[in-house]
């Protein structure tokens, strides 16, 4: 029952989303109709200056409330426009009184056409049934055959058209939700960029610039207080590696942004080269994406960073391995020989094992770390 009370959608019944040629083809064959009604009015030869007047009035009228009908439905707008529909099929009955049959048969028909294509079912089954009874009773001659048969072509060419009209409709409004769709999907993955580029920029910036500070401020302290220039010149060169060593991390996070940083297992090599340890490499090696081949650089770099500072001297061990669906990183010292430098000189890159667990876990990963049998173990497991 819906169906019969429910109106045609609006994109439905506007022009949006019909083709240019159609839309042209639209506008030529009502410019023809106008032209033609009235030059046919005009030129009849038993009507004199007056009657052909009226006559060309009467059809503009009749143009004229056919555009109104359609600027009412598009809104929606029932009795309005259920009166303009009223008023057509009346301007037919007067046509049809003053002779002109032909202008009647179009009005009765037209009619009959545009109210089942835009009006809801239960108002336009009986306009286009009055129009039609009208048309055959007095426009199609003594011919019932005919009469029906076009009545019953004239009611299907209508639903026919409201069918095609709904179709478009439909199809402009999933284009619309798609396009919707597609600009928030576009607007989420900025901002899961924006927040991966964030995220980068303070886990690497954030440790140097207080580290650096912390450094500045002991150096006034001790200028102030008269301190040798050899403990002053210290704390000068712990803020310029500090500050090298935060350009390097901003660089290479730049480079993982960019997705163009050295295969991971190159890194792990020049890390362990450089301090010392052994690296294990388990499994078929391949590409990791961006985001997990930063999470195990972070993560040994960390790692390493509280060996030089908890333990110097130990013994240090890393595995890498391949698997199926993920990469697991294992990094092990065995205990540290030389005791332990607290002290500002001897900061590292300041991440911590905090952050790079929460790291993880956004990727769908998982940090676990702890002391062993000897030493202690991190070991970070990501998707890859």
């Amino acid at each position: 029952m819906s169906s019969w009370t429910t109106w045609p959608s609006r994109e439905a019944l506007s022009r949006v989303g019909r083709p240019l040629a159609r839309k042209g083809i639209g506008r030529a064959l009502r410019l023809v109709f106008v032209v033609g009604a009235v030059w046919s009015v005009a030129t009849k030869a038993d009507l004199d200056a007056w009657q052909t007047a009226g006559a060309v009035v009467g059809v503009l009228v009749a143009f004229a409330a056919v555009w109104a009908f359609f600027r009412l439905t598009l809104r929606h707008l029932l009795w309005p426009g259920v009166g303009v529909a009223v008023l057509l099929i009346g301007g037919g009955t007067l046509a049809h009184a003053l002779g002109a049959s032909l202008a009647a048969s179009f009005l009765w028909c037209g009619t009959a056409v545009l109210v089942i294509e835009r009006l809801p079912l239960a108002a336009g089954v009986p306009l286009a049934g009055i129009a039609l009874t009208q048309f055959g009773l007095l426009g199609s001659g003594d011919n019932a055959l005919v009469a029906t048969l076009t009545s019953f072509g004239l009611a299907l060419a209508g639903y026919t058209v409201r069918l095609d009209a709904e179709a478009r409709g439909t199809t402009h409004r999933l284009l619309e939700q798609e396009r919707a769709a597609r600009k928030a999907e576009a607007e989420t993955a900025a901002l899961t960029e924006r927040a991966r580029i964030a995220r980068e920029i303070h886990d690497v910036l954030a440790h140097s610039l207080s580290a650096q500070t912390v450094h500045l401020e002991a150096t006034r302290l001790l200028i102030e207080r008269g301190a040798e220039p050899e403990v002053v010149l210290e704390r000068v060169i712990a803020a310029r590696r500090m500050a090298r060593e935060g350009l390097a991390e901003t660089r290479q996070a730049l480079s993982a942004l960019r997705g163009d940083m050295a295969p991971v297992e190159d890194f792990l090599r020049e890390l362990v080269a450089s301090e010392g340890a052994r690296l294990e490499v388990a499994g078929e090696s391949r590409g990791l994406p961006a985001e997990a081949g930063l999470a195990v650089r972070r993560v040994a770099q960390e790692a390493m960073t509280n060996v030089r500072k908890h333990a110097p001297g130990a013994r240090v061990a890393l595995r890498l391995e391949y698997r199926p669906d993920e990469v697991e990183l294992e990094f092990r010292d065995f205990g540290g020989r030389a005791p332990v430098d607290n002290s500002l000189g001897a900061s590292g890159s300041g991440y911590g094992l905090r952050g790079m667990r929460e790291r993880a876990e956004l990727l769908g990963g998982a940090l676990d770390a702890g002391p062993a049998e000897e030493g202690f173990v991190v070991r970070l497991r990501v998707p890859a």
